[in-house]
């Protein structure tokens, strides 16, 4: 909570830094986070949303794995697709940086379109503000390119808000993966390719974090206004672990910039969540010790824009 409270003042003090005037002042971007379980961009009801499933796989160990018919189980997981937009005045763009190649880490820093010319900052040199998450290479067969870590974290809540498993993601590689379900409301959505918000667009389209690059000492990625990006189930670590976890009504509660470390016109809609009711097969209240089936999960309600679900 106090690592949220510095980071919140030091984003306050850095836009004060940028220039006075609101008019005058960085463009900046502001994070939604998307219906819990729903493909990017949707604009169907978030309670018909069937981007997630569970999953018995065999090595609790493994990242993903493929899902069995029945067990025995050495894990029971609940996958689901996560999805995160830039609904603001600016883009979000996030510059990192090593100085050599035998750094494990780069350095990352928040880079603020400016209002008075709308020129965007393009490097890490020229980005206004540091932050405390690093960006690393994941070597998984299935990303193979740079991450920005805590950029989100999911987790499975009971419905007076105690946390019993928390998520594993390693990191994201954000760009333009979709168009959001009100772009075309977004005045600040890139509209001429040859604007400074246009020219990053067309980058974040493609940009794949310098996918096969592990020596790669800077990389560049982020979301312009009216994009989000989004993370399918069935990728690695996209998963709430259940193996433990008894039946009960239970809160999947994702959160998009949960340190407040990035600098956001809005904090107010970073948290979405549904709410699960889970039971074990035979209507067993805690899980067996060898698990042979899957327990059945039923999604209850989804609440976009909320923290608690479960209580309603």
């Amino acid at each position: 909570m106090i690592r949220k409270f510095q980071a919140a003042a030091t984003a306050a003090m850095t836009v004060a830094a940028l220039g006075a005037p609101a008019e005058s002042g960085p463009l900046l971007p502001d994070l939604r986070q998307a219906p819990v379980g729903c493909p990017g961009g949707t604009a169907r009801d978030p309670g018909q949303c069937r981007d997630w499933d569970v999953c018995l796989v065999e090595d609790p160990l493994s990242a993903n794995g493929n899902c069995l018919a029945n067990g025995p189980a050495g894990a029971v997981r609940l996958r689901f697709t996560t999805s995160a937009d830039n609904v603001g005045d600016g883009p979000l763009v996030i510059y990192a940086r090593r100085s050599s190649s035998e750094e494990p880490t780069m350095r990352a820093r928040q880079a603020f379109q400016s209002g008075v010319d709308r020129s965007i900052p393009a490097s890490f040199e020229e980005a206004q503000h540091d932050l405390p998450a690093t960006v690393y290479y994941e070597p998984a067969a299935t990303h193979e390119h740079w991450h920005l870590l805590d950029f989100e974290h999911f987790m499975l809540r009971t419905p007076d808000g105690v946390t019993l498993t928390n998520d594993r993601k390693n990191g994201f590689c954000l760009g333009d993966r979709y168009a959001t379900r009100d772009a075309r409301e977004l005045p600040a959505r890139p509209q001429d390719l040859s604007s400074p918000e246009g020219e990053l667009a067309v980058f974040l389209r493609e940009n794949m974090c310098k996918r096969g690059d592990p020596l790669a000492v800077d990389v560049k990625q982020g979301i312009s206004v009216g994009s989000g990006d989004d993370y399918d189930y069935e990728v690695d670590f996209q998963w709430l672990d259940l193996t433990h976890v008894p039946s009960g009504m239970y809160d999947v509660v994702n959160v998009v910039n949960a340190d407040r470390s990035l600098v956001e016109k809005d904090y107010g809609n970073n948290v979405s969540s549904m709410a699960i009711s889970l039971q074990w097969p035979g209507g067993a209240v805690t899980p067996p010790a060898v698990i042979t089936a899957a327990p059945k999960v039923k999604l209850v309600r989804s609440c976009p824009g909320e923290e608690r679900c479960a209580q309603r």
